[in-house]
């Protein structure tokens, strides 16, 4: 595929203004970046994501290195991608059903209770190396191809490798590399930057799926990164059994923990439940626009514990492995793609997504979904 070459550019969006509703907002540590390479302050960092995965593993980071113009214009072209009409999207339709999430999935193709689909689509761009290059895009990713790579690398080179540095030195890691060492951007992993679009939905919808649109979840891979969106819908399990709202912060990326990291933990750093519900009344009309960064850990990872971890080592976390029905250690890659192919390929069970509690996703290995 021939990639149109251009220099980054910026294209204007305007967000949705926020709820005026009073919501009960999850109460959320912030991770000032700008104290990273300060003297002491990789340290200081680590003590404040320490207290952050105490709680939910969500947390905010602010002072990331972007300016608003780079985010608004992700903004800009997820519209305009994700606004494109069916048959310009269909050839770009993403191989689910094989566990290849790149590309396009549209709205509809699961059912979450009888009569009832799922209402989000997704454009997914895999990180920008040579085992993609020949991919096909619609015109509009193509037209600023430069743009959306240099976002993409800027995110996981200036926001996620220092995140991943500080969760070295918070398990006090010898190495305060050894996740970038697993995380290498040239290497075969499930990176992404993601477009996705919740649509709204009638009152009726609404009413029969008791306004939960995405039931309660992990993500799959390390960690993900979602940019500052306006309509509330997300929705974070607390300590406490409660479902709290999750607040768009003004210059501020939320993250949140995912399977890898729970796995080489075990469950030290949480891979957070999350859902996503119908927003509140005066956004119920709003489609709800996103930009993600999806970080994984390489495909060939063994997803068991860190041994090395004082910490895993103090709260005897270094013992116990998660292991596939076979005795196998669960390789990151593998777990990845089953979890596309069981969570978002045209799969769904004839009782419906939102019935489910516990999915397999490899031999003896399954998640959990919460109401």
């Amino acid at each position: 595929m021939s990639i149109t070459a251009t220099e980054a550019i910026s294209l204007p969006y305007v967000q949705a203004p926020e709820t005026s509703e009073n919501l009960e907002w999850a109460d959320l540590i912030t991770l000032d970046l700008s104290k990273f390479d300060r003297p002491g302050g990789k340290q200081e960092l680590a003590h404040e994501f320490q207290r952050a995965i105490e709680e939910v593993g969500f947390f905010y980071v602010s002072n990331h290195g972007l300016n608003p113009s780079e985010i608004s214009t992700q903004f800009a072209l997820a519209k305009s991608t994700l606004s494109l009409p069916t048959s310009s999207k269909t050839p770009y339709r993403a191989a689910l059903e094989a566990g290849d999430y790149n590309g396009w999935k549209p709205a509809g193709i699961r059912e979450l209770i009888p009569g009832v689909k799922d209402n989000f689509e997704i454009y997914n761009i895999p990180k920008f190396i040579d085992e993609h290059k020949d991919r096909a895009h619609p015109e509009i990713v193509r037209e600023h191809w430069s743009t959306i790579e240099q976002f993409s690398k800027k995110v996981h080179d200036g926001i996620v490798s220092k995140l991943l540095v500080i969760f070295a030195i918070a398990l006090e890691l010898d190495d305060e590399e050894w996740f970038l060492k697993r995380h290498r951007y040239e290497s075969q992993s499930g990176d992404h930057l993601r477009y996705m679009k919740y649509y709204q939905r009638t009152e009726d919808e609404n009413r029969r799926l008791g306004g939960v649109w995405l039931k309660g979840h992990s993500d799959m891979g390390s960690l993900t990164l979602l940019f500052r969106q306006p309509v509330a819908a997300l929705q974070v399990l607390a300590k406490d059994g409660s479902w709290k709202w999750v607040r768009p912060q003004t210059d501020a990326i939320t993250v949140n923990l995912a399977d890898a990291l729970h796995f080489m933990t075990n469950g030290y750093l949480k891979s957070s439940i999350h859902r996503v519900v119908a927003p509140p009344k005066d956004q119920a009309n709003i489609d709800r626009l996103g930009v993600i960064y999806m970080v994984r850990i390489e495909d060939d990872t063994d997803l068991v514990p860190i041994e090395d971890s004082p910490v895993l080592q103090r709260l005897g976390l270094t013992g116990e492995k998660v292991l596939d029905g076979d005795g196998n250690a669960v390789k990151a890659g593998e777990w990845v793609r089953q979890r596309v192919i069981k969570n978002l390929g045209a799969t769904s069970s004839a009782k419906g997504d939102n019935e489910e509690t516990d999915v397999e996703i490899v031999k003896g290995v399954s998640i959990k979904y919460y109401e």
